[in-house]
């Protein structure tokens, strides 16, 4: 044997060895490390076929998984009662109830108010028209309107009306929209629902905006009444635009409404004497605007965030009972995401939004919070109907055991029993038997359970996040 041939046979059986060791140490490696590899080889081999679309068949992988690509646990830093956390509310399209959307500039609502008129199954869906910016949404037999957006009544309370003025202006404007009759009716249900989106990138798309010529000169910012003086909101730009600022530019003005613009849009401004800076420290001002807008968002019906397509999507299944026909897409290609931005600059642009920053990271953990919320919930009520199923099988198979039992084994002469007799000490021990069922009567029996679904509930009770 020359020894070019002996090198051969040797690399051959060193490859054999590894792909042996490989394959045992899948079966036998019980360190999380080990899992976690087995979790990312899973993953990316599901990546397209992974069970539990339930987006009607479209969309390849898992809509929930995490939707950046990431394999980070989300750890919860905030608590929130269960009154919180389930926000299913029963909206009768059919009555007089009617969903509010609040949208901030640049957080992508322009997209969702478009799936709100145009990718919803609906027993009348929206009427829209090429060439038309506004879509007809009445509801099933009525010539009334179930949604208040850009979409479907335009502007009617401002350009970008902010929760001040939605609250103020919303109900007196569907009031004004009915008969004399109906206005006699009782008060109808509003679901405020809005998005966000992180506060860095919403800045550098609003600044791209503005860049491009964007002023949102018509908004209103009316508050207790009233509009803002010049001097309470005066303008960052002396021409009729601000078209070709720089970012630099767009930074130092004090007056700016994009820093900090979520906290302001969804927090109550009569609280801080609205425009007016003089009631208050800046300080006690953005304190008191925080927690409004987190007390408002966690108590609107539904709330979405840019960065969570899929899970934006299915909160709002969940909470309105409403489902979409087409699913939603996660679009990472936006113009704030092609601007290079040092490390620094973003820096300070967190400083100049820090109230954003909070406001932000506090949605986002109700948020996941609600959605592994509903998704437990989900899981219960169908490991529920399980449960019945095999309950209602048990019951069937006992009364068919029973009548055969008695018509096989039915003894033609009983003999007497005394306590010692074996038939006394069988018939007292079944009576014990039967009290012990009744007093578990309703438990469910986990032993009963297939063990199969128990660790799988588990393990996606444990599922990552971002």
């Amino acid at each position: 044997m020359d020894e070019k041939s002996y090198y051969s046979r040797l690399l051959i059986v060193l490859l054999m060895v590894l792909c042996f060791g490989v394959i045992v140490l899948q079966y036998i490696c019980p360190t999380s490390d080990c899992q976690l590899l087995h979790l990312v080889s899973l993953s990316s081999r599901l990546g397209s076929r992974a069970p539990g679309n339930r987006m009607n068949g479209a969309g390849a992988g898992d809509p929930y998984s995490s939707e950046d690509g990431a394999l980070v646990r989300f750890v919860p830093r905030f608590n929130f009662t269960s009154k919180d956390l389930n926000r299913a509310v029963d909206f009768n399209i059919k009555g007089d109830d009617v969903i509010v959307f609040l949208h901030i500039q640049k957080t992508g609502g322009t997209t969702f108010g478009r799936h709100l008129v145009r990718n919803i199954q609906l027993e009348r869906p929206c009427e829209c028209h090429a060439g038309q910016k506004k879509c007809t949404c009445y509801r099933p037999g009525k010539r009334d309107t179930w949604l208040f957006s850009r979409f479907s009544t335009g502007w009617s309370c401002g350009l970008h009306a902010d929760w001040t003025e939605l609250t103020n202006c919303v109900p007196s404007f569907m009031v004004s929209r009915e008969s004399q009759e109906r206005r006699r009716t009782p008060s109808r249900n509003y679901y405020y629902i809005t998005i966000l989106r992180d506060p860095v990138w919403r800045y550098l798309s609003e600044w791209r905006h503005v860049q491009r010529g964007a002023t949102w000169k018509a908004s209103k910012h009316m508050c207790d009444s009233r509009l803002p003086t010049v001097s309470e909101l005066p303008s960052c730009y002396t021409g009729d635009d601000w078209s070709g600022c720089s970012l630099e530019e767009f930074m130092v003005c004090p007056y700016n409404l994009a820093n900090n613009r979520q906290t302001r849009m969804l927090a109550d401004l009569s609280l801080v004497g609205c425009y007016n800076l003089s009631v208050m420290s800046e300080s006690q001002r953005w304190a008191m605007l925080l927690e409004s807008a987190k007390r408002n968002l966690r108590n609107m019906a539904f709330f979405g965030l840019t960065e969570y397509q899929r899970k934006t999507q299915y909160l709002f299944e969940h909470t309105f009972r409403l489902s979409f026909i087409t699913p939603f897409t996660q679009l990472n290609g936006t113009r704030a995401a092609s601007v290079e931005v040092e490390p620094e600059t973003q820096r300070r642009i967190r400083e100049l939004n820090q109230w954003d920053v909070e406001l932000y990271e506090y949605a986002r953990d109700l948020f996941l919070q609600r959605f592994q919320y509903a998704r437990q919930q989900e899981r219960r009520e169908a490991r529920q109907r399980r449960l019945q199923e095999r309950r209602k099988l048990r019951a069937r198979v006992k009364s068919w055991w029973g009548v055969t039992g008695k018509a096989v084994f039915k003894p033609t002469k009983e003999p007497p029993m005394t306590e010692q007799s074996p038939a006394f000490l069988e018939e007292k021990q079944a009576d014990a038997g039967q009290t012990l069922e009744s007093e578990t009567e309703g438990q469910v029996n986990w032993l009963e359970d297939d063990d199969s679904e128990t660790i799988l509930d588990y393990l996606e009770n444990v599922e990552q996040w971002r």
